[in-house]
């Protein structure tokens, strides 16, 4: 029973890690001047009310107060997976011996022997403890 739920917990742990290892996201930055006003992962910026105002000074002054930042965190991009013949023969060598090693270290109990087993008691004339009155207290 415990065994088949570690079983499971490993297998979902393992099963995130390759997921959060693989996934990619991008975090947007929306600066007005020196001043962080909005920071998005999945969703869309807002924009500062002095967008509007920045487009009419930027064709004036050809200076622009409001910038974006785009900040990329790349996951794994592939993943491989090695077969026993693609290793080299030392780590096929440590592989096949932990294997063989692990598996004989837990030995089965040896099957016992029952002499008893299919031994039918004889049938009782007269109950014995009775007749001679000795019981056990």
């Amino acid at each position: 029973m415990i065994q088949n739920v570690l079983h499971k917990t490993f297998s979902v742990a393992l099963a995130l890690l390759v997921f959060f290892s693989t996934v990619s996201f991008t975090v947007e930055k929306h600066f007005c001047g020196d001043v962080l006003v909005d920071v998005s992962v999945f969703s869309e910026l807002q924009k500062c009310a002095m967008e509007a105002f920045e487009i009419e000074m930027a064709e004036k002054t050809q200076v622009h107060c409001c910038k974006d930042t785009v900040d990329l965190v790349k996951g794994q991009d592939h993943l491989t997976i090695k077969k026993f013949e693609d290793l080299d023969f030392d780590q096929q060598l440590f592989l096949s011996t932990f294997a063989f090693s692990y598996i004989n270290l837990f030995e089965g109990l040896p099957q016992q022997v029952i002499p008893h087993k299919y031994y039918s008691p004889p049938n009782l004339v007269a109950d014995i403890q009775v007749r001679d009155q000795v019981f056990l207290i």
